[in-house]
């Protein structure tokens, strides 16, 4: 239902309860998504909030950042590279609307290109870890079935036995992709390509509900949605975002939508380390940093590693994986008294955030996990009797909004018993939300083997689950 068409008077003010419904409404901004019958990939959708909502659009201001080589790409730069590459891999490699490209890479610079290349064309993004074993990245071809393999010079070993490539793999660290996103001019003339909202964007591996890895079924829309729900704040220059967290997590993948939307500068960590991150983040003088909660504690905790860098333009830390203790939070503050901590939770399943804190004043509420984002309804059910529960019980939550997965590849059961009727996820997680719309997690219903799934897929994105 629109916001706007939503019964107020039987919505608490506080907490988004509808006391009728038994249901949580996000009391965010509203998020205005493109009328579902409009063709539109979720790359047009990120370049187009860019035109609408930035006011730098018109100047040719940064796009990515490799720390390690400085290499800088500009916006201008990224389009074009964009576009030249996507005619490339059209009319020279062959790919086309509804092909599967594997993608095995740590964090490039590349990797950006790379994906807006493929959602332009309609191509199935599918990234995994290159941490993974051999085994691993065989059950996860087996799952998604691709057609061509893209990889790094210190990965692409682990293809070597994949037999299954219609096209050979192609190393993003090579001359050779490197002349594929500069050819001037293109090769040749790219063919329109008509992507529907609803056509599947990318396949990501999460361990579900249980500890077997499943690749998650992301659409456009889901894509766009989550992109939707990104605010840019008023500020006299572009925002510097340094995402420590691995493109090949959703987690990080949003970064990369959400970066190009908001015309923020995106600061590229092929590798984390501690110290590495903090010289960057003083050398090119970041403002947003996105983080997991062991790089947080290390930042709050070693002053041999942050002691005497000058991080005085850092403004908001993002952290997401488990949630932070108040000693942490507490720590880390009173290094960085003028920083906010902004924590969230999300799935894989739900295409990234669903709660999460905004502001100063929402993250020093210890412990929560955040207020519902725009275009979210929730619901605390009771696991025994089904029934929906009010603020302040405890019980499974479960999730609605346009950014809910498509659902599992090949495993119809498991999607059947994670996505129930009338579009809700159930998350599997015990949860409750306070008076005030805060959502405290507190357990998983299940005690669940996670083995190495974490390794092998995207786990979840901004949550406690699969941390």
């Amino acid at each position: 239902m629109d916001q706007a068409a939503k019964p107020h008077h039987l919505i608490d003010s506080k907490s988004g309860f509808n006391r009728e419904t038994k249901t949580f409404h996000s009391l965010r901004p509203s998020i205005h998504l493109p009328p579902q019958h409009i063709p539109l990939s979720a790359a047009e959708y990120a370049f187009s909030l860019r035109l609408l909502n930035s006011p730098w659009q018109h100047l040719d201001s940064l796009a990515f950042i490799n720390s390690s080589t400085g290499q800088r790409v500009s916006f201008s730069e990224f389009i074009s590279k964009t576009q030249t590459l996507a005619s490339y891999l059209q009319s020279v490699i062959g790919l086309s609307k509804g092909d599967t490209a594997f993608v095995l890479s740590q964090n490039l610079v590349q990797v950006p290109i790379l994906c807006f290349s493929l959602l332009s064309l309609g191509v199935v993004i599918s990234p995994a870890n290159p941490l993974n074993t051999d085994s691993e990245i065989s059950r996860l071809i087996q799952q998604c079935n691709p057609v061509i393999a893209f990889s790094t010079s210190s990965s692409a070993h682990k293809l070597s036995n994949i037999t299954t490539l219609r096209f050979k793999t192609i190393l993003l660290d090579s001359p050779e992709f490197d002349s594929m996103t500069t050819s001037s001019p293109p090769i040749q003339k790219l063919d329109h390509v008509e992507v529907r909202q609803s056509d599947l964007a990318a396949i990501f591996y999460s361990s579900g509900t249980t500890g077997t890895v499943k690749g998650v079924m992301v659409t456009h829309r889901n894509l766009m949605a989550n992109v939707a729900g990104a605010y840019a704040t008023e500020r006299k220059s572009p925002a510097v975002l340094l995402c420590a967290v691995p493109y090949f997590h959703m987690y990080g993948y949003s970064f990369i939508l959400k970066s190009v939307a908001l015309s923020e500068c995106a600061v590229v960590m092929e590798r984390f380390d501690l110290r590495k991150m903090v010289r960057a983040m003083e050398e090119f003088r970041v403002t947003h940093l996105a983080l997991a909660p062991p790089l947080l504690v290390a930042m709050a905790k070693n002053d041999d590693v942050t002691g005497g860098c000058d991080l005085s333009s850092l403004e908001e830390v993002v952290c997401g994986g488990a949630p932070l203790g108040k000693d942490v939070i507490s720590a880390f503050l009173a290094r960085f008294p003028r920083v906010a901590i902004l924590q969230g939770y999300g799935l894989t399943e739900s295409t990234g955030g669903v709660f999460r804190t905004w502001g100063a004043v929402e993250s020093v509420h210890w412990g929560a996990a955040g207020k519902l984002s725009a275009g979210f309804e929730a619901k605390i059910v009771n696991p025994d009797t089904g029934d929906a529960l009010p603020p302040g019980k405890q019980g499974e939550l479960w999730i609605k909004g346009p950014a809910i997965m498509k659902g599992y590849v090949g495993d119809p059961e498991a999607t059947s018993t994670t996505l129930v009727a009338d579009g809700w996820l159930r998350t599997g997680d015990l949860c409750y939300i306070d008076e005030e719309g805060f959502l405290y997690v507190v357990d998983r219903l299940k005690e669940l083997i996670k083995c190495s799934s974490c390794r092998a897929g995207t786990c979840a994105s901004i949550s406690s689950r699969d941390s």
